[in-house]
């Protein structure tokens, strides 16, 4: 980074290059140009500011202002007035939904002010193909630290004091993971980033690859030097182009400086990582079907024991890890452990990560403290429901969660709280739905990708998720009956205690949820032939019962 007056700060994430950030950095790099101003202003393309609804997003610095929704011809104007004559272009700034007000600030804004970024620190700070900007804000300190200050079990100990729980799902305490494999002694072991982000929806892993890939690298490198192994693999689904392009890029820098590769910070440590691409199958989210992947074969789960830690990638021990949780360790490093367990709740340490999406005005990332409440989620953070609708019901974990109605939203949001409730964390999908919504239609979506994604090694899994389809598609065509209500009950019971991996395990839960919660709106389908919301389109031809 230059030494210039203004730095002009354009996210370039998937979603703002799907419109035209691109464009913009070149039309400001042509503008100034233009006027003379290129060496007073560096326009850099940095990673996602989470903001994603009111993409592209350029803010300038040190001034702080945060312009939205920018398109490129909004760049001749940008330069003129703020640049030249030091004004700010009013159109540009954020307008908050509930108090109409406008606000030129981040931190200012209802979507951020809640959030604590740790997971995302980096992400629309810096220049993510640029390792000298990663290296300027801390960037591989924590993997010198550890590498010439710790031994690896005092790196495990540390882990496991912060309280950090995987953040792909399952929520399993990340320091017990790696003290397991460090355990079982072998000449050769595995680092393995699970990348493989399918729920829908979901775009938080994609985004940290895109907005901050070393902290990954960084991360794996100390996963590494704890556990013993000096290979790492990043298994990556195909559909992640621009993510795969920065951790290329990112590999490259990283070895050319000397920190992958061989002795690593002048130590006998050596690690060096390698991308694996996936095909996009949800299956392979699930650890074992992963490390088949990874192999070459069949993306299928394997019976447990014996776990990766024992005997993984070739047979030889593994730790996997998603892509959220190793983000989360250079910090932890070099802040302690205390500093990351003071946030969040006594089961659930530090922060999570959500990709707010679906009927609320603010789309996008959001990073909160574990045991922040869903309503202020919705409501402060994502500015309340679209069009003043009534809140009808969020589903949290993808088609693994299950959905939790209005009565629920001053639930804290941590592992423990949303399984009770009969939904769960996941990777960290949060879809908000309204009154237009039909319940039963959203079980019969997330049926269909479940029966779909499925890997068809169980029977439970492969036969009973077409089951449960068949039955909602049933209802929806106006067909159903009471007796398919209980079917689905026991049928769902069934698939979930029965199947061989999670994905069986769980997909029953979005139908199970939402019949606990919403039994009157499948009676009216099965009794009156009726779709509340209107949506069911089976149902639009069937004359309704009438009622005595």
């Amino acid at each position: 980074m230059k030494n210039s007056r203004l730095h002009m700060l354009v996210c370039g994430g998937t979603g703002c290059e799907s419109q035209d950030s691109n464009k913009l950095v070149n039309a400001l790099n042509l503008v100034l140009d233009k006027y003379g101003y290129k060496d007073e202003v560096e326009v850099i393309k940095t990673g996602c500011f989470g903001f994603c609804e009111k993409g592209p997003i350029i803010k300038v610095q040190p001034d702080d202002i945060f312009y939205v929704e920018v398109k490129p011809k909004d760049a001749k104007r940008i330069v003129e007035e703020h640049v030249i004559k030091g004004r700010k272009v009013e159109d540009l700034l954020y307008n908050e939904p509930v108090k109409k007000e406008k606000v030129e600030r981040q931190h200012d804004m209802s979507f951020y002010k809640k959030q604590v970024r740790i997971a995302l620190r980096n992400c629309g700070l810096i220049n993510p193909e640029n390792i000298e900007e990663y290296i300027a804000v801390d960037g591989y300190l924590a993997l010198g630290n550890v590498l010439t200050t710790m031994t690896p079990m005092e790196v495990i100990e540390l882990v496991k004091e912060s309280g950090l729980r995987g953040r792909g799902g399952g929520g399993f305490p990340t320091g017990y993971k790696w003290e397991l494999t460090y355990q079982n002694k072998n000449d050769l072991k595995f680092i393995i980033c699970n990348a493989d982000e399918g729920d829908p929806g979901a775009f938080m892993d994609r985004s940290i690859l895109e907005g901050d890939p070393h902290s990954v690298l960084e991360a794996m490198a100390i996963a590494g030097y704890a556990i013993g192994a000096e290979k790492g693999y990043i298994y990556i689904r195909a559909e992640y182009p621009l993510a795969i392009h920065r951790l290329n890029i990112a590999i490259s820098q990283a070895r050319e400086l000397g920190l992958l590769g061989t002795r690593l910070f002048d130590t006998d440590f050596n690690f060096d990582i390698e991308l694996k691409y996936g095909a996009g199958a949800f299956v392979c989210g699930e650890e074992t079907a992963l490390i088949n992947s990874v192999e070459g074969g069949r993306g299928e789960p394997n019976a447990k024991p014996p776990f990766p830690a024992e005997s993984g990638l070739w047979n030889r021990p593994s730790c996997v890890n998603n892509v959220e949780t190793f983000a989360n360790i250079p910090p932890i490093i070099l802040k302690g452990p205390k500093w990351f367990s003071g946030i969040g709740t006594e089961k659930s340490k530090g922060t999570k990560v959500f990709a707010l999406a679906g009927k609320v005005n603010n789309v996008g990332l959001v990073e909160v403290p574990m045991g922040t409440k869903l309503r202020d989620i919705i409501y402060e953070i994502g500015g309340g429901v679209r069009d003043n609708l009534k809140l009808k019901a969020v589903q949290t974990g993808g088609p693994s969660g299950g959905c939790i109605t209005e009565e629920e939203l001053d639930i804290p949001i941590d592992y423990d709280s949303l399984k009770s409730i009969g939904s769960m964390m996941g990777s960290g999908g949060m879809i908000v739905m309204d009154e237009k919504d039909c319940m039963v239609n959203i079980s019969k979506f997330y049926l269909e990708f479940t029966e779909e994604e499925s890997c068809g090694k169980c029977t439970p899994c492969r036969i009973g998720n077409k089951r449960l389809h068949e039955i909602l598609t049933k209802i929806t065509n106006g067909e159903g009956t009471e007796e398919d209500l209980e079917r689905l009950v026991t049928l769902g019971d069934m698939i979930k205690d029965s199947s061989l991996c999670g994905l069986g395990q769980t997909s029953p839960n979005p139908v199970l949820s939402t019949l606990k919660h919403f039994r009157e709106e499948y009676l009216e389908h099965v009794v009156n032939k009726n779709c509340p919301a209107g949506v069911c389109k089976g149902l639009s031809k069937k004359k309704p019962v009438n009622k005595q």
